[in-house]
């Protein structure tokens, strides 16, 4: 049966359980994969610019002995004269057995499913979603913790436009006693459909606060992200507060020896390069993990489409 991965909600808990199951094998015992997609070819159709999604994504393909193919700006490709996406990927479903792709616009990978021959995976679509990149985020508290209930975690910067934290928290609901801490200007809160929908509907407690000095004794788990200066409606503003979400030595002397920070990348200043050397800091390792969970689920759509 083909299916694609458009969003991470799209997985049942028990799909993604073993989804990550299975990249933690690959990533214990990555040479009994090496010739799993021997012949099998990823065709990676990125309409912008990527480096991290994009070269694990090709890494995780070449690692399972398969062969890569695609283009990496849409300048590079028949986009630039025109092109649909729909008959693009009629195209590449001739030439490709599996399709990661990556565009500007909502809902265009949606669109490439709809037409496609073989399985398609939204590698990032507008500030819409990223479900590898969510997976990813789930294999690295999983690996690095050994569950998901019961943790206190810590969501700071931009909120409210970030599709990283959006994804990551509508994943984390579905799993028992997870407690979010939001942490940012007010500007730059989590969505009133965020709040609404996903942790007041699923009674999940959370809280919102300004400070991060304030809760970091508290949290298993910080997610940073950017407070991106161009959300601001004035300078001011943003000076002022700028200072509060960016994550360094001092403030870390305040969280516990086992809690884990965590960012998508790429990052700018919101971490302080003093900071990577700690061992709490995970967020080099969790873009390595990337890498294993794009082969687990690049292996399990193909066997789900029949053409392992």
């Amino acid at each position: 049966m083909l299916r694609h991965l458009m969003n991470v909600m799209d997985l049942s808990v028990q799909e993604l359980d073993e989804l990550l199951t299975l990249a933690n094998q690959i990533y214990e015992n990555p040479d009994d994969y090496a010739d799993a997609c021997h012949r099998k070819k990823l065709a990676t159709c990125f309409y912008e610019p990527s480096t991290r999604t994009r070269l694990s994504f090709e890494s995780a393909m070449l690692n399972l002995g398969g062969q890569i193919l695609g283009f990496d700006d849409a300048d590079s490709s028949s986009a630039a004269k025109g092109e649909s996406v729909a008959d693009t990927i009629r195209v590449i479903s001739s030439y490709a057995d599996i399709c990661a792709m990556r565009h500007p616009k909502e809902g265009a990978p949606y669109v490439a499913s709809l037409h496609a021959r073989i399985p398609v995976i939204n590698a990032g679509d507008g500030g819409h979603n990223h479900p590898t990149q969510t997976l990813t985020d789930l294999m690295t508290i999983r690996m690095l913790k050994g569950q998901f209930s019961g943790l206190t975690i810590g969501l700071c910067g931009d909120l409210k436009f970030g599709r990283t934290v959006h994804s990551l928290v509508e994943a984390m609901v579905r799993y028992p006693d997870v407690h979010f801490i939001m942490i940012s200007p007010d500007e730059l809160r989590i969505p009133d459909y965020l709040r609404r929908d996903i942790l007041d509907r699923n009674l999940i407690d959370y809280k919102e606060v300004g400070v991060l000095e304030d809760v970091l004794p508290k949290l298993d788990i910080l997610y940073m992200t950017r407070v991106q200066r161009e959300r601001f409606f004035n300078e001011e503003d943003y000076i002022r507060l700028k200072d509060s979400f960016i994550l360094d030595k001092a403030k870390m002397d305040l969280a516990h020896d086992d809690m884990l920070v965590l960012h998508p990348l790429p990052r700018v200043n919101e971490i302080s390069t003093e900071v990577d050397d700690d061992p709490r800091a995970v967020y080099f390792k969790q873009a390595k993990f990337g890498v294993y969970v794009r082969m687990a689920l690049i292996l399990t759509l193909l066997k789900e489409a029949g053409t392992l």
